[in-house]
């Protein structure tokens, strides 16, 4: 896939920064009770360690399932996203209306074991239960400028589960301006449903600046394609203040047609309790 024929690939650093300060700025007016809610509501509740069993699932579970009793003025998350092992539990456990059952997979976080391993993985996490995919993209590969398998691992994958969403993370901390938003073009044109920044297991996580480019990239990508694909930010986005940023860029870039969470999702499954908090005015509350 020769993506630089269909596509410029340069980034302006300095316009960039320019429109990263302008978003920031309009940020401000979004600072709602309306806007907190729909950030909830595209919020991915995520468990990710070795330490997780079907008992830490099943209190999940519980707690998403009683969540609208408990907050019935509120919108629920968009769903849980776990390891393929703990997909299982989720299905046997969650009973909530409209929730996605999401799993990692292909060799998360590091992406680094045999296609053919990643793409059984993908397949029995579906199997399993999951609607939703969450896969890295080969790191080192790309960065040794082998775009070929990013493309067909992501196409390999993408045909392997068929309709269930497949989000593909770009690891944007280890990548350059450049190599964001040729990553996230490759990733579109193979197949992604969504593209997400990171994993949240290396040093440097989600960034405005990288959430900017792939907005700009599914942007072009639905120019020529008329293909809508979503996006997610993930990893140490925190703060209510901080979530709001990202929505405002996703608003400014992309427009209203993409502030839903069939598009737009956060993986921030420590935000939500944030979010609940500003939403009912009470710092106290810790409910996940």
């Amino acid at each position: 896939m020769k993506i630089n024929q269909n596509y410029a690939l340069a980034v302006d650093a300095e316009k960039l920064k320019n429109k990263i300060d302008e978003v920031k700025e309009e940020s401000k007016s979004l600072q709602t009770q309306a806007v907190y809610d729909h950030i909830l509501n595209m919020v991915d509740l995520t468990t990710l360690t070795e330490t997780d069993n079907e008992l830490k699932i099943k209190d999940m579970c519980e707690k998403v399932n009683n969540f609208n009793r408990k907050f019935p003025h509120i919108s629920n998350v968009a769903a849980i996203c776990v390891y393929p092992a703990m997909v299982p539990y989720v299905k046997q456990h969650l009973n909530a209306d409209k929730i996605g059952i999401a799993s990692v997979g292909g060799g998360f976080p590091a992406s680094q074991t045999f296609t053919s391993i990643k793409v059984e993985e993908c397949k029995m996490a579906v199997e399993a239960g999951a609607t939703e995919v969450d896969i890295v993209i080969p790191v080192g590969a790309f960065l040794a400028g082998n775009d070929e398998l990013l493309f067909e691992e992501t196409k390999s994958i993408k045909e392997a589960i068929g309709d269930t969403h497949l989000k593909v993370i770009l690891e944007t901390g280890d990548l350059e301006p450049e190599q964001i938003r040729k990553a996230s073009l490759l990733a579109m044109e193979a197949g992604a449903d969504f593209i997400k920044t990171s994993t949240g297991k290396v040093s440097v996580s989600a960034t405005h600046e990288a959430m900017y480019i792939m907005c700009e990239a599914i942007k072009d990508y639905y120019q020529k394609t008329g293909r809508k694909v979503g996006v997610k930010p993930a990893g140490g986005v925190r703060e209510v203040d901080d979530a709001v940023i990202y929505y405002a860029i996703v608003k400014k870039v992309l427009g209203e047609a993409w502030l839903n969470n069939e598009l737009f999702r956060f993986g921030a499954s420590s935000l939500a309790n944030k979010v609940i908090q500003a939403i009912e005015k009470d710092e106290s509350i810790k409910y996940f």
